[in-house]
């Protein structure tokens, strides 16, 4: 085959849209890479030294080569960055409706985080674990640039990739919104099991404001401006104290 035929043959292939046996074998490929880490937040009450910068550093360039492969396997598909909630289009309005619902989230999730410690479930009897606090105004700076790529990497693969996989692979929105959710709430283990059940529900909630606005914008701002008050502003109201 000459070079033309080969770049036309190429072309045809990025073209067309993968089975689902290879959406499967992609998103199997994927969680492979991504959930054995995440199981990992289960045990981290156990290693309080971690430095925080180290941690930071280390979660923002797991989060970064994972959207590098999305990135990739969408290319790979000929899928546009639309079809995951990439979309320009009236981003000023999505980012004015994540700020405007996030009230209502905020206390919604403190409602459930009550509810499931009242049946049951534990919390640390530390809110947040040494190695994800910012304990200076250097390290203060590296947290808000580490909630800002959380919420953009953890939006678009577990509501914009893993939802527009699961919907291919099962048919089904309901089961695509509670299975993201659930690998979305692993990664949270450090937080006792009202922890992982709020963020669990936390999931859901994102994806349903996803799947409603039709875009990622919205979804990023709620977790953006939820972690970034744990993490940035509730350890520098206590460095001004």
């Amino acid at each position: 085959m000459d070079e033309e035929g080969y770049t036309v043959a190429l072309d045809n292939k990025r073209a067309r849209f993968t089975s689902e046996q290879e959406q499967l074998f992609e998103v199997g490929v994927f969680l492979f890479l991504v959930i054995p880490s995440m199981i990992l937040s289960f045990f981290a009450e156990q290693e309080q030294d971690i430095d925080f910068l180290i941690t930071a550093l280390a979660i923002m360039v797991r989060d970064l080569a994972l959207l590098s492969l999305i990135l990739f396997f969408l290319w790979r598909n000929a899928e546009p960055l639309s079809s995951i909630g990439w979309k320009k289009e009236n981003m000023g309005r999505e980012i004015l409706v994540g700020i405007a619902l996030f009230p209502l989230f905020f206390v919604l999730l403190g409602i459930i985080g009550s509810v499931l410690q009242g049946i049951g479930f534990n919390m640390p009897e530390t809110p947040r674990p040494t190695f994800l606090t910012a304990g200076s105004m250097w390290q203060l700076m590296v947290a808000f640039v580490l909630v800002t790529v959380v919420a953009v990497v953890e939006e678009t693969i577990f509501r914009g990739y893993l939802i527009l996989r699961f919907l291919h692979i099962t048919k089904s929105g309901t089961w695509s919104i509670l299975v993201s959710a659930v690998i979305f709430s692993l990664g949270h283990g450090y937080e006792g099991s009202a922890g992982v059940g709020t963020v669990g529900i936390m999931g859901i909630v994102f994806a349903a404001v996803y799947l409603w606005r039709r875009s990622l914008v919205a979804p990023m701002v709620i977790h953006f401006l939820q972690n970034f008050i744990g993490i940035v502003l509730a350890p520098l109201l206590g460095l001004i104290r």
